[in-house]
């Protein structure tokens, strides 16, 4: 492991959904600060969202990308290796440079790769200061985008990954408040069927690859089974009687 001066920084910056547009002013100007950027790729080579996103920003000559096992669950093995590795990249590039950015879609501390790297960085570069520039989630471009409303008084708002099983998602359906499902794609029969047992579907709105070309934001009702886009949002609002300030 090459000597790494206690100045090199990591950031970690939001990048926002996909939508150019969605990077704050903050993180454009830590993209364009740092001495490279770091992009988190598959091995199959294609070029992510992260990527897409950063190159309106910063030159391809700047980027750097590193692979990742993303969305890799059942093979532990495999998915450590890949942490492994991508520490050991990005300690080398802190060892040559003063900063690196590191590029995640959304927000850096919501559900984020980065917080895996950051944690291998602080055992392999305990001297290396890390940092992040918070980003827009898709449940906010989402909201955004399809005019449902997060969360009005006193409403809870509950965040769940439907990779942890969609009786999670039921749960908090059967709650109060709104819910947000992230990565639902792949179940998105049980999160429809899930929708309708608890009432919650008349509402409940999905969407994916916001603010890009192949942008798609449907009525939860329209599902039928269909697999759909891994990266696939979801918010079901809280009940509400359409009162002005009812929640409050």
């Amino acid at each position: 492991m090459p000597d790494v001066m206690s100045s090199s920084r990591l950031i970690g910056v939001g990048v926002g959904p996909g939508d150019p547009e969605l990077v704050t002013v903050k993180g454009v100007n830590a993209l364009r600060a740092a001495d490279v950027v770091v992009v988190p790729v598959m091995d199959t080579g294609e070029k992510g969202r992260a990527e897409a996103t950063v190159l309106h920003y910063v030159p391809q000559e700047r980027i750097v990308r590193v692979v990742f096992a993303l969305n890799e669950r059942s093979d532990h093995a495999r998915r450590e290796a890949a942490w492994d590795a991508a520490g050991e990249r990005v300690a080398e590039l802190l060892a040559a440079h003063s900063c690196v950015a590191f590029a995640t879609i959304g927000d850096p501390n919501v559900y984020s790769t980065f917080t895996y790297l950051a944690q291998t960085i602080g055992e392999l570069v305990p001297d290396a200061v890390v940092e992040t520039v918070p980003g827009i989630t898709a449940m906010q471009d989402l909201a955004a985008r399809s005019g449902a409303v997060l969360t009005e008084g006193t409403e809870p708002l509950t965040l769940v990954p439907v990779t942890a099983g969609s009786a999670v998602l039921k749960d908090a359906l059967n709650g109060p408040g709104t819910v947000v499902a992230y990565k639902f794609g792949r179940l998105a029969g049980e999160v429809a069927e899930a929708l309708r047992e608890t009432g919650r579907i008349e509402d409940a709105v999905w969407g994916s690859a916001l603010g890009m070309e192949a942008e798609s934001i449907r009525p939860a009702g329209e599902l039928d089974g269909a697999p759909l886009p891994y990266l696939s949002t979801l918010i079901a609002p809280a009940r509400r009687d359409g009162t002005r300030g009812g929640k409050l």
